[in-house]
């Protein structure tokens, strides 16, 4: 039996991994699941599950927590520490799956005491990527990708060698306004963003994937795992959704992962590593789907992916820099405070105005450095958003 982890299991990741686990009850060992402010549903999965212990991040819903899970045998805790503590308990594999910076020091955690870490928190990679894989390698850990489009990659470069590869195409369905004119875009409204054609998700990472921000951390996230060169990662519009990513190899190959839109798959390949098992998802019959397109992104709908190059040449603790510019003006997006376009706008000239400091590429790489830079970076874009 498996001792497993889930780090945001209200969330739409966290809720298909416990999908996937309730199905096969006998084979998991669940230790922790943590949340946010969904305290019900936080509570009735924990004791499904028997878990040993559930936390809210909400330090001030303790006790909502705690009468939720009365008569039950499973602990409750709350605050970060907490989070610290429950992702440090003893498993074989964790999901992570907060969402934003707040994901990278429990993800940490997990990685210091060897366990496998299957990584839904995309911005750990891109905020600290090199801290990341230090400290996997360090205590022989193992992160496994969780994005879709990662996932996609890995199992496409299983049996093969990385200096073979050539190209790394990843997806995009484009999201809500794809097809809008661009001169509408500047009256889009948070609840248009927040409406995905494909995928159902999350409302801020709907609204990424409309913005394109949510591609642009996935480009940054490839060449952080996989270690190649930036020049080699491409991003195609895709509308069906059922290719996710694509690697060419020096024979002019190209290896395509065609699956249905269902975070199931990539969970459960995760989930199961090194095996392959049978997953509840969607088989689907090409010949009723008829037709795959792509088409190259337009960099003036979507300035966030020539952002994301700007990243990666800068490397450093500019990943970092981005990541919360990027939080903060998605915030004030939901907020009205600011309109759709203007969220890149925001986190181009915070990347601007930092771009002076020498500690942002030089200074070695650590948790407090990383979440110095993650707070200047936040400080920068609320004072710019408080001017406009």
């Amino acid at each position: 039996m498996r001792k497993v982890s889930i780090l945001g299991a209200t969330g739409s990741i966290g809720q298909n991994t416990i999908d996937l686990i309730k199905r096969a009850p006998d084979a998991y060992d669940v230790v922790a699941l943590t949340g946010a402010r969904n305290i019900a549903q936080l509570a009735k999965d924990a004791v499904d599950l028997r878990a040993q212990v559930a936390v809210t991040a909400d330090p001030t819903l303790l006790d909502d927590l705690r009468a939720a899970l009365a008569g039950s045998d499973v602990e409750a805790a709350a605050g970060p520490n907490a989070l610290e503590d429950a992702a440090a308990r003893t498993v074989d594999w964790v999901m992570s799956a907060i969402i934003g910076a707040a994901g990278l020091a429990p993800g940490l955690k997990v990685l210091e005491q060897g366990a496998a870490l299957a990584l839904a928190n995309k911005e750990s990679m891109v905020c600290a990527g090199a801290l990341v894989k230090a400290t996997a390698h360090k205590h022989g850990a193992r992160v496994l990708p969780v994005d879709s489009e990662h996932s996609a990659v890995f199992q496409g470069l299983i049996g093969e060698d990385i200096n073979t590869v050539e190209r790394i195409i990843i997806t995009a369905s484009g999201g809500a306004f794809r097809d809008w004119p661009m001169e509408k875009l500047a009256t889009a409204t948070p609840a248009q963003a927040a409406t995905h054609p494909n995928w159902d998700m999350g409302q801020r990472i709907t609204i990424d994937s409309a913005s394109m921000f949510n591609k642009a951390l996935e480009v940054i996230e490839t060449r952080e795992f996989f270690e190649v060169d930036p020049s080699i990662i491409e991003v195609l519009v895709h509308p069906q959704s059922m290719i996710h990513a694509l690697v060419g190899f020096n024979d002019g190959a190209l290896m395509a992962h065609v699956g249905p839109p269902d975070m199931r798959h990539a969970i459960g390949f995760a989930l199961h590593w090194p095996e392959r098992r049978n997953l509840p998802v969607e088989r689907l019959d090409l010949a009723a789907l008829s037709q795959l397109t792509f088409r190259d992104p337009d960099e003036k709908r979507w300035p966030a992916l020539r952002l994301a190059r700007d990243v990666m040449a800068a490397g450093g603790h500019t990943g970092a820099v981005f990541n919360a510019a990027k939080e903060r003006a998605l915030d004030h997006f939901i907020s009205e405070h600011i309109g759709f376009m203007q969220m890149a706008e925001v986190v181009e000239e915070v990347l601007t105005r930092l771009s002076a400091q020498s500690s942002l590429t030089n200074a070695e790489m650590s948790l407090d450095s990383v979440l110095e830079m993650d707070h200047l970076a936040r400080k920068t874009a609320d004072d710019i958003i408080a001017k406009q």
